[in-house]
This record gives structure tokens, sequence and C-alpha cells, in this order.
């Protein structure tokens, strides 16, 4: 069964920008859900805090492509796997618990299997589907916001063959 991955831990595989700041990746979780309309909704996963929002990423490691990454990152935190898009871009933040700066790459994934168990689950994350205003409400990270606006803007704009 795909859940029984184990999560990787540790920072020795970890890849670094040239000022010595973590190289992250992640997703923006999404589907559409048909109701009377067409509407959009994201995957959160809880943070540690237990009270905000935040979308599944982590260490981009050296053994891994940024895709690879994505995915393994995606499925450790939140147990969905799907179909990765055009990166969305790139972020500069500054980390929580080091003076670095951090880079982070998001990715939108439109999900094709949600899994019951999933690495994570077992240490307590949680995640959520919510709509696109309550991801934006509930998230404290400006530059997840600005990523999540870049999903509705590439998913609003008319598609051509």
């Amino acid at each position: 069964m795909a859940s029984s991955t184990p999560t990787r831990h540790g920072r020795e595989l970890q890849r670094y920008n040239s000022n010595g700041g973590r190289l992250v990746v992640g997703c923006i979780p999404y589907r559409f859900i048909v109701n009377k309309e067409q509407s959009l909704q994201v995957l959160v996963v809880i943070a540690q805090n237990g009270h905000s929002f935040i979308f599944p990423k982590g260490g981009w490691e050296i053994d891994e492509s940024m895709e690879q990454a994505a995915h393994r990152e995606t499925f450790e935190e939140s147990g969905v796997r799907g179909n990765l898009e055009e990166v969305l871009g790139s972020w500069a933040y500054k980390s929580k618990r080091t003076n670095s700066i951090y880079e982070g790459y998001f990715f939108p994934m439109k999900v094709t299997a949600e899994f019951k168990q999933w690495p994570e689950k077992r240490e307590g994350r949680q995640r959520k589907w919510v709509s696109v205003n309550e991801a934006r409400e509930g998230c404290p990270h400006g530059w997840m916001k600005e990523a999540l606006d870049k999903l509705v803007e590439r998913l609003s704009l008319p598609q051509t063959n």
C-alpha cells in the first residue's frame, strides 16, 4: 500500500541556496466540485500550531528532482497523489526557526487519488478541503497566499488547444 512509505527525516540530503537557506518545494492540491455550479477547492494541512492552514511543502533533497520532491512532500503531509502542472513560481521567505531566507517553489496538483492513511497522519497531521477564500483567510503566510492567487488566476484563464 502506498501509505506505508516512510517519511524522510533529517537534513543530510537537503538542498540549500547560495545564502544557506533551504530550498523548499510543495503543492497546492486542488479539485473541482460540481454542485449547482463548478467550484474550486484546495487541500490544506493544519499547521503544527493547530490554528492555521498551510499547503503541503518540505525540503527538496539532492537525490530527487523538484517534481519528485513536490510529489513526495505532498503525499507525506496530506495523503494525496495527482498530476503536477507547471510551477507557479518561487518565493523568498524568512524561516521561523532560523534567521535564513528560504526559497519556496509551488506547483498546482490536480488530485487524482486521496488515501485514508498517509505517513504524517500517524504523527497527527490533519488535512481539509476548503474553498479558496477559506484557505486565504486561514493561511498566515503572504507568500503562500500569492501562490494561491497565481493558481486561481491560471485556472480562470480560458483554455486553448
